[in-house]
C-alpha cells in the first residue's frame, strides 16, 4: 500500500511541476492543486497508515499498549485541505479578473506594463 502511495505522490508532484512550467494561468492553478494534493498524501503517508483504535487511554492505564491511529497527521491534512480550498478559490477569481482585464491567460502576453496597454 505504501509503495503505491509513493508512486502516486511522485506522479502528482511530477504532473504539478509540469503544469506549473506551462504558460497558462489556468494550468498554473491546476499544477498548484496537484502539488498540494501530493503534499497532503505525503503527510498522510509519513503519519503511518494503520488500522487501529482511536488513541484513547483508559483511566487505569499509564500508557497505550495497543496499535492506534495517530490523529495529528489527519488533523494537519484536514487543515491543509481547507486552506488550499480557500487559496484555490481566490486564485480562480484572480485569474478570471486578470483574463477580463488583459484578454488572455498567457503569462508571456500578460508581462506588460500599464504604458503598453
Amino acid at each position: 500500500m505504501e509503495l503505491l502511495l509513493v508512486f502516486i505522490i511522485g506522479l502528482l508532484y511530477g504532473a504539478g511541476v509540469y503544469m506549473i512550467l506551462r504558460r497558462s494561468l489556468v494550468k498554473l492553478i491546476i499544477g498548484l492543486i496537484l502539488m498540494g494534493n501530493g503534499a497532503n498524501l505525503l503527510i498522510f503517508l509519513l503519519g503511518r497508515i494503520v488500522k487501529g483504535n482511536p488513541p484513547l487511554i483508559n483511566s487505569d492505564a499509564n500508557i497505550l499498549g495497543e496499535i492506534y491511529a495517530d490523529p495529528i497527521p489527519q488533523a494537519l491534512i484536514l487543515t491543509a485541505i481547507v486552506i488550499s480550498f480557500g487559496l484555490q478559490s481566490f486564485a480562480i477569481i484572480l485569474v478570471k479578473r486578470a483574463y477580463k482585464v488583459v484578454g488572455t491567460d498567457d503569462l508571456d502576453e500578460m508581462n506588460a506594463t500599464d504604458e503598453d496597454l
